[in-house]
C-alpha cells in the first residue's frame, strides 16, 4: 500500500478482511445454531472459551499500557472495556461459569487450563503476543475488530436455539444476552479508534493484516471445538 486510504475506503477494507472468515460460519457454530449439539458439548465449549475470554482484560491492559497518553479517546475506551469485563455489575467470566455449570461442568473444571485444547491455547497465546508486541492501533484492530466485533453476529444465531431447542433459562444464558448488546458498542468503538489512529499507509496495512489473522484465528478456534469434541461423538454413533 503506497497511499493513505480515506476513512470510508479503510472501513470497507476492514470489514472485508473479516468476510469469508466469520466464526459464525465455522462447524461448531453451525451445529449449535442447528440444534444438534448436546449440553456436554456446551460444557467443553465453556471450558475452552473461559481461557480465551477470561484474560481479555489482560490483553486490553497491554494495549492500554502501549497507548501514548495523548491518544485520550483510545485509552479511555480501552479502560472502559476492561472495567466492563471485570468490575461492572457482574464479571463476564462469572456469567460464563454459570452457563457452564448449567451444562454439567464445574467452576473448577472451567478454570483449569488443562481442560482447554491446543487450538484454544494457541488463540490465547496469540492474543497475549499481539497485545504486548504490536502498535496499540494494530492490536486494537486485531482484538476488538477482528475478534470482539464478531460476537453479536455469532451469539444472535446461537441464543435462540439455547432457549427454544436446548431449554436453557434466561438466567443461565445471560452471558450471551449481555454480549450481544455490549459487543455491538465495543466493536463499533474499536472500528472508530482504528479509523482515527491508523494514520499512515503502513499502519493501515498492518491493521488489515491483523484483522484477517484475527478472524482466521477465531474461525480456527471455533472449528477446532467441533473437530475435538463433536466429530468424535459422531464417529462413535455412526452418524
Amino acid at each position: 500500500m503506497t497511499a493513505l486510504m480515506g476513512r470510508d475506503e479503510f472501513r470497507a477494507a476492514l470489514e472485508n478482511a473479516i468476510k469469508g472468515r466469520e466464526a459464525k460460519n465455522a462447524s461448531f457454530s453451525k451445529a449449535w445454531a442447528d440444534g444438534t449439539l448436546t449440553k456436554e458439548h456446551f460444557a467443553r465449549w465453556a471450558e475452552n472459551h473461559y481461557h480465551y475470554v477470561g484474560p481479555f482484560a489482560d490483553y486490553l491492559a497491554n494495549i492500554y499500557a502501549n497507548t501514548p497518553d495523548h491518544f485520550t479517546d483510545a485509552k479511555d475506551f480501552t479502560l472502559q472495556n476492561m472495567y466492563e469485563e471485570e468490575l461492572a455489575d457482574i464479571r463476564h467470566t462469572d456469567l460464563l461459569i454459570k452457563f457452564g455449570e448449567a451444562c454439567g461442568t464445574t467452576k473448577e473444571r472451567i478454570e483449569d487450563p488443562n481442560n482447554m485444547n491446543a487450538i484454544t491455547r494457541g488463540l490465547q497465546s496469540w492474543c497475549y503476543a499481539v497485545s504486548q508486541r504490536e502498535h496499540f492501533v494494530v492490536a486494537t484492530a486485531a482484538l476488538v475488530v477482528g475478534l470482539e466485533s464478531q460476537v453479536p453476529s455469532i451469539y444472535k444465531k446461537q441464543i435462540v436455539p439455547l432457549r427454544e431447542v436446548y431449554g436453557f433459562t434466561e438466567d443461565e444464558i445471560e452471558f450471551f444476552d449481555l454480549h450481544i448488546t455490549s459487543d455491538v458498542v465495543h466493536g463499533e468503538r474499536g472500528y472508530q479508534i482504528v479509523l482515527d489512529c491508523a494514520d499512515t499507509p503502513q499502519l493501515q496495512e498492518r491493521c488489515l493484516q491483523l484483522v484477517r489473522w484475527g478472524a482466521e484465528m477465531r474461525f480456527s478456534y471455533t472449528k477446532g471445538l467441533y473437530d475435538t469434541y463433536v466429530a468424535p461423538d459422531l464417529e462413535l454413533s455412526g452418524a
